[in-house]
């Protein structure tokens, strides 16, 4: 709503910007042949306020957090500011156990399934919905169903996006178990 309104106001100077200066310069400039037509009061008590015609400034572009955070870089910045530790037990997969690092931005880092990690990220981190509920525990008093989806375990910690993260994550109830899901690649796949 603030990007839409912002934009709104944005687009308009704009366009006066443009026409402003063209306007003043017939209306004052050799071309012109006589007098011309005026918007402003010759007399009256307005007459004496002129109003200064001039060229208006031209809009500055819109900081991060009214253009979405997707202006000209800022993808590529936020995906350089991803490195995160991924500690993982108990998943009775063979080699899904162990502490991996995944960099983002380029890809790097010793976790198994890097490129698809990060691209995981990244997609998660192109919708609003995805940047606040990926990492996010499942808050006390939420009614999961009783389904144990096995001993596995994992914490992550380090920075997505710029921002830090702190999460464990486990398979004890149906909630876990989707949150789990939610996060392969940078989880194993334990289904």
């Amino acid at each position: 709503m603030l990007r839409r309104l912002a934009l709104t106001a944005v687009v308009p100077l704009a366009v006066l910007a443009a026409a402003v200066p063209a306007s003043t310069a017939t209306a004052s400039g050799a071309a012109s042949s006589g007098p011309v037509p005026s918007a402003a009061p010759t007399s009256g008590p307005f007459a004496a306020a002129r109003p200064a015609l001039g060229p208006l400034p031209m809009p500055l572009p819109l900081p991060g957090f009214l253009d979405g955070g997707e202006g000209a870089g800022a993808g590529e910045a936020d995906e350089a500011r991803t490195r995160l530790t991924v500690s993982v037990e108990n998943t009775g997969v063979p080699g899904a156990d162990g502490t991996f690092e995944l960099e983002c931005g380029p890809t790097g880092g010793t976790h198994p399934e890097g490129q698809a990690a990060c691209d995981r990220l990244a997609e998660a981190g192109a919708t609003r919905a995805g940047r606040q509920e990926l990492f996010r525990e499942t808050p006390e008093g939420t009614m999961c169903t009783m389904i144990h989806g096995g001993d596995a375990f994992a914490r992550i910690v380090g920075t997505w996006e710029g921002r830090a993260v702190d999460t464990t994550a486990s398979r004890r109830d149906g909630c876990e178990i989707a949150r789990w899901n939610s996060l392969v690649p940078v989880l194993p796949d334990v289904r």
